[in-house]
């Protein structure tokens, strides 16, 4: 179908420039989901006690299917715009929009609960460097109580090196990512191996299992932040667009990641129950792997501050994948209608999305400064995270099945396995199955996340609802369907992804695919 020019806002002008390698797609994501332990560890820890680690488990079982999914639309798809965009594709562009709106959320919230940790395990070292520690600085203002301005300046400033950071380029920041992911993978797999070896104690695992196992509504709640550490797989969905050989490269890095990062959150909440007791962990939300390496034995001196120099690093760059995020996805809703064109202006030097980064950055900002001022700042922002994940990763489940139907001449080089064959409207359907699996786990763990969280189910939902608000008013103005999609010309949009990614084989395929199809339709006249 074609696409009137009033309805493809932003074409013209500059796009986004490929400068991501192998290396830098699989730091995009190892940058935002490696990081999430560092944050959940101590957030579960409170609310799973002896369970914890099967808690870890069945997240990360939820969390393989997700990033399969991930991998075959990433692959197939690679725009920027990441799960929002899978779903216009596949249901149109209201449901486009509310998984958006869903991922912005998360991105937003990226920034501000990974910029607080990080600030967390900063604060690590401020006994050793002014004599006190950072709950001394906990005040009362008017109305709100266990106020810490202190924490919350100090994330506001790493907040503000990361705008600085991403307005130069993503050639910068994901230099950044690379050079610190490194370090942090190599770490982390000497801390874990240090640790079995020296200080894990299976049989206080086993003891804690057996007298801490907590209630279903405390199993529950901790499970759905648990969720919380396998976030991140959108973020090279995001920088597909601006990857070298995309197709080539997603299917590797993706699933490289999955698998690290599973094996990783696993082994520290296994280790973390087998060598000090979870309260310990519950007690130090801001800093739980820190804690969990200054344990070991003969190596604890040392390994506590430096995992928590670790933590202050890969939760950093984390953050600045929240940045990196929200301007891509915001990017792309521009350019397709679903937002104002304003929001898809590229810096004419640096070929950013400038406008979005400080305007998504800035509502990070916001989100930091209301979150420190409720009890538990962390708690707060992880509530919000959980609620934005869930919902995004269900609808882009729906649209990965949807896609199958619609579009199965679309060249894949990445499937979900299994697959059964169907045959649908003349034609070969594989049906995923891990896809219907995968939906109901997530949908599942939304539930939870509505059901257990006080904040997630309101706040969620209201963040959900003022977005539509925007939108719907947007469309409005231009005279665009609010419920109904308007056309997109996908086959020619696809041509030049495929084009501008240089993945030419993948285009010769989808272009005997189509003329294969047009024959078709011709014969069946």
């Amino acid at each position: 179908m074609a696409t009137n020019a009033k309805t493809v806002p932003g074409q013209g002008k500059s796009e986004l420039r490929r400068d991501v390698t192998v290396w830098g797609s699989y730091m995009w994501g190892f940058a935002d989901v490696g990081a999430d332990t560092y944050v959940a560890l101590g957030l579960v820890m409170a609310y799973a006690q002896g369970a914890t680690s099967l808690v870890f488990a069945m997240a990360g079982i939820v969390y393989i299917m997700i990033g399969l999914a991930y991998t075959e639309l990433a692959a197939a798809y690679p725009v920027a715009g990441g799960g929002s965009y899978f779903t216009l594709r596949g249901l149109g562009d209201f449901w486009g929009f509310v998984a958006g709106s869903a991922l912005l959320l998360d991105y937003t919230i990226d920034i501000a609960l990974f910029a607080t940790a990080s600030a967390g395990y900063i604060n690590f070292f401020m006994p050793y460097i002014i004599g006190r520690d950072i709950a001394s600085f906990v005040t009362t203002i008017g109305p709100f109580h266990n106020i810490n301005p202190v924490w919350c300046a100090e994330t506001l400033i790493l907040i503000g090196f990361l705008i600085w950071l991403n307005i130069r380029g993503i050639r910068e920041s994901s230099f950044v990512n690379e050079v610190i992911g490194a370090v942090v993978i190599a770490t982390e797999s000497a801390l874990v191996i240090l640790a079995f070896l020296f200080a894990w104690r299976p049989e206080l695992l086993v003891h804690q299992w057996n007298t801490q196992f907590p209630s279903v509504h405390n199993l529950m709640y901790g499970s759905s932040i648990a969720i919380i550490s396998f976030v991140g797989l959108e973020s090279i969905s995001e920088v597909a667009q601006e990857t070298r050989r995309p197709a080539t490269v997603i299917p590797r890095t993706s699933i490289t990641l999955i698998f690290t990062v599973f094996i990783f959150a696993v082994a520290f909440s296994t280790l973390g129950l087998g060598i000090l007791p979870w309260q310990e962990f519950a007690a130090n939300i801001d800093n739980p792997v820190a804690v969990l390496a200054e344990a070991i034995p003969f190596i604890g001196l040392i390994a506590g501050p430096f995992a928590a120099a670790l933590g202050a690093l890969i939760l950093f760059i984390s953050a600045n994948t929240g940045i990196v995020g929200s301007s891509r996805l915001t990017y792309y809703l521009g350019k397709f209608g679903i937002i104002s064109s304003w929001f898809d202006s590229v810096h004419p030097k640096y070929k950013t999305p400038i406008r979005t980064i400080l305007v998504f950055a800035g509502i990070g900002v916001l989100e930091t400064i209301l979150s420190f001022l409720t009890p538990s700042a962390m708690d707060t922002l992880a509530n919000m995270y959980a609620f934005g994940a869930t919902l995004g990763y269900t609808m882009v489940f729906i649209a990965l099945i949807k896609l199958r139907f619609s579009e199965p001449w679309t060249p894949r080089p990445y499937k979900m396995p299994l697959n059964i064959k169907l045959k649908y409207k003349g034609r070969r359907v594989l049906f995923p199955v891990l896809g219907v699996i995968g939906m109901l786990g997530v949908s599942t763990i939304l539930f939870m996340v509505v059901l257990t969280h006080d904040i997630g189910r309101i706040a969620g939902p209201a963040w959900v609802i003022l977005c539509f608000g925007y939108y719907a008013w947007y469309r409005r103005s231009r005279g665009l369907p609010i419920f109904r999609s308007i056309e997109h010309n996908w086959e020619k949009q696809q041509m030049d992804v495929l084009s501008s990614a240089e993945e030419f084989d993948l285009l010769e395929k989808y272009k005997l695919a189509l003329a294969e199809r047009d024959k078709k339709r011709v014969e069946l006249k």
